[in-house]
């Protein structure tokens, strides 16, 4: 009994010991960081979507990032050209503000995004219905989504990733049959995807697959449908002072496609969330 109870003890020693020196390792490891640049792109492109035409895309977050671990909390915009039009009748094009925050541990990933559409009445709401106020062009407009995901690079293994994610509140909603709002959506979106990249010349390949596994009014789908076939191809630059990437995405969304929907001429407000043959081209400054 006397060796026994020596032998766990010396275990616990042996684990606390090792516990101490990868927290003191993180310690010395951890660090401020933080990701600020912006992108223009010809087209606003979303999980299989066409969101918009030509749009200007700031990014800013930060944290803390150690070998293994990371913390961050930012704001991502996208403005479009004709987004100076926003509060004139019949105009779908107006500035986005995202608010997000993410926890990474050895490649698992928790998150959340809120989505907010100016010209809204509420920055945040739980309400599921848009309910316009026609005399004063605005809604609510703000929806909110909760994010887990794990990319295999972290371990080095390969450029496999893949991402869930469920809006849980603001304006997303299911019709019954009578076409009647009838409860919370929680539209959801799986992706799946792959990066491969050549170190010498800069280029990445990357494909990824989106689904949306139930009804949902939000991607446009009253049952499972595969949303999103993407293919991008990026070169980046790695300067001084920045990192220049230049892109360029080709997506198809195979859902309901035919020759009326394929491609749709005309303004692009004809265009959003219907269009389902979509390409654009891109170009990042980062700091």
């Amino acid at each position: 009994m006397k060796k026994i109870v020596t032998l766990v003890v010396a275990a616990l020693a042996t684990v606390m010991s090792f516990g101490q020196e990868q927290a003191e390792e993180n310690t010395k490891t951890l660090s401020f960081a933080y990701d600020a640049g912006a992108e223009v792109v010809s087209a606003y492109i979303w999980r299989g979507q066409y969101n918009g035409g030509l749009s200007f895309q700031p990014t800013l977050d930060l944290g803390w990032d150690s070998e293994h671990t990371s913390f961050r909390f930012g704001a991502w915009g996208s403005v479009g050209a004709s987004d100076w039009k926003f509060q004139k009748e019949g105009t779908y094009f107006i500035p986005e503000l995202d608010i997000y925050g993410t926890f990474n541990l050895w490649g698992v990933t928790l998150g959340f995004t809120h989505y907010y559409y100016f010209g809204g009445s509420n920055f945040f709401s739980w309400d599921k219905v848009a309910n316009w106020d026609e005399d004063k062009l605005e809604s609510n407009t703000s929806t909110t989504e909760i994010t887990v995901g794990y990319d295999f690079s972290v371990l080095d293994l390969c450029g496999l990733y893949f991402t869930w994610n469920t809006m849980v509140a603001g304006n997303d909603f299911a019709y019954t049959e009578e076409e009647e709002i009838d409860k919370r959506a929680y539209s959801s979106y799986l992706e799946i995807g792959y990066d491969y990249t050549w170190e010498k010349p800069g280029l990445t390949l990357g494909g990824a697959i989106g689904m949306v596994p139930w009804a949902s009014d939000y991607y446009g789908t009253d049952k499972f449908a595969v949303t999103n076939l993407t293919l991008k191809l990026n070169k980046a630059w790695d300067l001084d002072v920045c990192e220049l990437d230049l892109y360029a995405q080709g997506t198809i969304n195979p859902t309901g496609i035919d020759k009326g929907n394929a491609y749709i001429a005309g303004t692009g407000d004809e265009k959003i969330g219907e269009q389902r043959l979509n390409g654009c081209i891109g170009l990042g400054v980062w700091f």
